[in-house]
C-alpha cells in the first residue's frame, strides 16, 4: 500500500501508536519545537477505539472523566453524548482532537513497525517499518498501549471451521449480521461481557463459551443531561486536579471503614448502592480492605453471587456464572443486560471447567462432551496484555540487547517509563505503572507529561542520553511486586499477572500503590535530577 506521505529520514522523535497517549505526545512535542513523527497501523487515529468496535463496545469510565485535561478549550467546547460512550462516540473525539490540532500531517497510517535499533556511536535509534522505511531519532517512545497485542485461544483446529469468524479486536468496520445465525462465543472478559448481550438479541441461537466467569456490574448507561455537563465544567479544573491525586484516576471518596466492622444489612446497603451507581469504582472502595483482606472480600463475592441468583433464573447458570477468585483481582466489567441475557431462551452456557474445549472443527466447536455446530464463531479472547505490543517489535538496545529476551522472566522496567539496556527509550503506561489499573487518559497525561519533560531537561543540561539505572530498576520491579503482595491481585489468573498467555511468566505487571501516589514517586525522581536514571552527554 502507498503512502499518504513522506517518511522524514531524521525526527527528534519516533512515536509508535496514534491513539491517546501518541496524540497528545505529538501535540507536547510540538510545543518543545520537536520534530516527531507518528507511525500508526490503522488507517486512522484512536488506537484501541479504532480497531475495537466489537457489538456493544463502550467504555467503563464515564466520558466526563475519560477526556483529555491538556486544552481547557476543548475540554469546554466537547459535547459527550452518553455517561458511558460507546466505541464510536470515542473514536469521534479522538478524531475530533487529531482535527483540531493538526496531528495527522505527522502521522503515518497503515505502517507498522517492524525493528528499532539503538546506534551508540550515532545515540540514536534507527527505526524500521513494515514497508522498508528507515528513520533516525534520538528518541523512541512506545505507546503502543496495554491492550493492543490481540490473541486467539490456544486450541487445536482454528483454521478448520468453514463458516465465518470474528476476533473481538479485529471486528469488519461495515458491521456484522447475525440474524438467523447459529453463533458461538469464546470468551467472557470485557469484550465477551459487552457483546453477548447485543449478539443475542440478532442471533437464531447463541452459545457462550466459558472458562472463567467475571464479575459484571450494570452500567446504567445514560444519556448526560444538560445541567450535568454544565456542571462538570464549570468544575473541571479541581476535578481533574482530584483525579490525578486519586486512586484509580477516578475521584471516590476514600473508604475509611473495615468492610468487617460494620453490620450485615449496612454493608448489603453500600453494596447496594455501589450496585445500582453504575460504576466500577464505588464497589471496589466501598470499604477500606476489599482489595487487601480476604475475608472482607468474600463479603463482597458472596453478595454478588446473590444477585446473579437473584437475577438468574436457572441455579445451575447462576452458579456457573459467581466467579471463584476475590471480587477486583480480575478487571471488572460494566455491562448492559449482561446476567439478564442468560434468560433468554436462545441463550446458553458451556462451562468449560467441567467441559474443557478440545477442538475447532468444521462445523464448530468440540468440548469433552459434545459437537455444537454453528454459522459463525467469535473471538473474545483478548489480549497479550501490558507487554505484547512491545515485544512484537523488535526492538534492540546496547549491544544488540533485544527487549523480547530481557523481559524472557517478566517485564522489568524502572517507573514503566524505561528499562536498562534500551537508551532514550520510553514508554507511555509501560508495565510497572498504575496504567490498566487506572482511568488510562490521567494515567497517559501523567507519563507524556513526565516524558516530555525529561527530554526537555536533556535539552536544557546540554546532555544526549537518558537510560534507567540497573540497581533502581530492580528496586522498583521489587516495590512494584512488594505492593501487590499485600493486596489479593496475585490469587487470580488475570492478564494482569499474564495467566491468559501459555508461557508467559507470572508477574503482577501494573504497579497497585494508586495513581496519586505513583505521580508523587515520578515528581520526586524528576526534582532529583531524574534519580535512577543515568544521564550523560
Amino acid at each position: 500500500m502507498s503512502h499518504p506521505r513522506t517518511v522524514p529520514p531524521s525526527v527528534d522523535v519516533v512515536i509508535v501508536g496514534a491513539g491517546f497517549s501518541g496524540m497528545y505526545l505529538l501535540h507536547k512535542l510540538r510545543e518543545l519545537d520537536l520534530t516527531a513523527v507518528v507511525f500508526e497501523a490503522g488507517a486512522d487515529v484512536g488506537g484501541t477505539w479504532y480497531w475495537n468496535r466489537y457489538p456493544g463496545a463502550r467504555v467503563d469510565v464515564e466520558s466526563l472523566a475519560y477526556s483529555y485535561s491538556f486544552s481547557d478549550e476543548l475540554e469546554q467546547e466537547y459535547e459527550w453524548q452518553e455517561r458511558y460512550p460507546t466505541q464510536p462516540e470515542i473514536l469521534k473525539y479522538a478524531r475530533h482532537v487529531a482535527d483540531r490540532f493538526d496531528l495527522r500531517k505527522d502521522i503515518v497510517f497503515r505502517t507498522r513497525v517492524s525493528a528499532a535499533t539503538w546506534d551508540e556511536g550515532a545515540k540514536s535509534w534507527l527505526v524500521r517499518t513494515e514497508h522498508e522505511d528507515a528513520v533516525t531519532a534520538r528518541f523512541l517512545v512506545m505507546a503502543t498501549g496495554c491492550l493492543s497485542a490481540s490473541k486467539m485461544p490456544e486450541i487445536p483446529g482454528l483454521d478448520t471451521f468453514k463458516g465465518a469468524t470474528y476476533h473481538t479486536a479485529h471486528w469488519p468496520h461495515e458491521g456484522v449480521d447475525f440474524s438467523g445465525l447459529r453463533v458461538g462465543i469464546i470468551g467472557t472478559g470485557s469484550s465477551g461481557v459487552q457483546s453477548i448481550p447485543v449478539i443475542a438479541e440478532q442471533a437464531a441461537d447463541l452459545t457462550v463459551f466459558q472458562r472463567t466467569p467475571a464479575y459484571s456490574l450494570p452500567a446504567r448507561n445514560r444519556r448526560l443531561r444538560p445541567d450535568e455537563i454544565k456542571t462538570m465544567k464549570l468544575n473541571y479544573r479541581k476535578f481533574r486536579q482530584a483525579q490525578r491525586e486519586s486512586g484509580f484516576g477516578v475521584p471516590t471518596p476514600v473508604p475509611t471503614k473495615s468492610a468487617l466492622e460494620v453490620s450485615e444489612a449496612e454493608r448489603d446497603a453500600a453494596f447496594e448502592v455501589a450496585w445500582e451507581s453504575g460504576s466500577l469504582v464505588n464497589l471496589l472502595t466501598a470499604y477500606k480492605d476489599l482489595a487487601v483482606d480476604q475475608a472482607a472480600n468474600d463479603t463482597a463475592k458472596r453478595w454478588i453471587h446473590r444477585k446473579i441468583h437473584d437475577i438468574v433464573s436457572d441455579p445451575q447458570v447462576a452458579d456457573d456464572l459467581s466467579p471463584e477468585y476475590p471480587v477486583g483481582t480480575k478487571r471488572p466489567c460494566l455491562d448492559t443486560n449482561y446476567y439478564e441475557t442468560y434468560n433468554r431462551p436462545n441463550v446458553h452456557l458451556v462451562n468449560l471447567r467441567r467441559t474443557p474445549l478440545v477442538e475447532v472443527t468444521e462445523k464448530g466447536i468440540r468440548t469433552s462432551e459434545r459437537e455444537y455446530e454453528f454459522d459463525a464463531i467469535v473471538y473474545a479472547t483478548g489480549f497479550d496484555a501490558m507487554t505484547g505490543a512491545l515485544t512484537n517489535v523488535d526492538i534492540r538496545g546496547r549491544d544488540g540487547l533485544s527487549l523480547k529476551e530481557t523481559w524472557s522472566a517478566g517485564p522489568r522496567t524502572y517507573l514503566g517509563i524505561g528499562t536498562a539496556g534500551f537508551p532514550n527509550f520510553f514508554m507511555i503506561t509501560g508495565p510497572g505503572s498504575p496504567s490498566v489499573l487506572s482511568n488510562m487518559v490521567v494515567s497517559i497525561e501523567q507519563h507524556v507529561d513526565w516524558v516530555t519533560d525529561a527530554i526537555a531537561h536533556l535539552r536544557e543540561q546540554g546532555l544526549r542520553v537518558i537510560e534507567p539505572v540497573r540497581e533502581a530498576q530492580d528496586a522498583w520491579v521489587d516495590h512494584v511486586n512488594e505492593i501487590a503482595s499485600y493486596t489479593l491481585y496475585p490469587k487470580a489468573n488475570s492478564w494482569y499477572m499474564g495467566a491468559n498467555v501459555p508461557g508467559k511468566p507470572r508477574v503482577f505487571m501494573p504497579y497497585a500503590g494508586g495513581v496519586g501516589e505513583y505521580r508523587k514517586k515520578c515528581d520526586e525522581v524528576a526534582a532529583k535530577g531524574y534519580e535512577g536514571f543515568e544521564l550523560t552527554v
